[in-house]
């Protein structure tokens, strides 16, 4: 065998490796934002669950108010997807919020649910989801940020290219959060 072979050899085979190795990575990300929207997913569920417990307390303060909650709660039912996808997780941001601006305003109108044990208790369990998701959807942005990275930053975004990786989307901002008013 000639040295030029050997050398030729040696350098396709050095790039294969390399290629396996940023596939290998490449696949380690998709993963890791596969499983980071799978948790917002079932924060949000956890979520959903407690805001149903806080309807069925509000059931015995106000019979109107809970069976309006309980329509929007039907019709914006939250599942645990197997795969959510980030317009999933967007719609039911909306959804959860909206539930929750209702409850508050419900709660507004009747002091002695406002007192009730159960309640404060359903309401601390509803922030700690909204922190649990809010965390969430950081580590998935995190993440996605990571994983872009690796796909479009060269030499790394050939073997995305040609290995079908493509950029991922981002949870859209919390809309709410748009409408606080500027302090400055």
């Amino acid at each position: 065998m000639s040295v030029t072979l050997i050398v030729i050899l040696a350098v396709a085979a050095a790039l294969v490796l390399w290629g396996i190795k940023v596939q290998n990575q490449l696949v380690q990300s998709d993963e890791l934002c596969n499983n980071a929207l799978k948790q917002i997913n079932v924060q949000q569920v956890s979520r959903y669950d407690a805001l149903k417990a806080i309807v069925k307390l509000t059931r015995e303060y106000a019979s109107y108010e809970s069976e309006t909650l309980e329509k929007v709660i039907a019709q914006r039912k939250i599942t645990a997807a197997a795969n959510p996808t980030v317009d999933d997780i967007n719609a039911n941001e909306a959804a959860l919020q909206a539930m929750s601006a209702k409850l508050i305003a419900i709660a507004e109108q009747y002091p002695d649910l406002k007192a009730n044990q159960n309640y404060q208790q359903a309401m601390a369990d509803v922030k700690q989801y909204e922190e649990n998701v809010r965390l969430s959807r950081m580590t998935f942005n995190d993440t996605v940020t990571k994983y872009n990275n690796q796909v479009r930053m060269f030499p790394g975004s050939v073997v995305a290219g040609i290995l079908g990786f493509a950029k991922r989307d981002y949870l859209a901002d919390e809309p709410a959060k748009k409408d606080y008013p500027d302090i400055f």
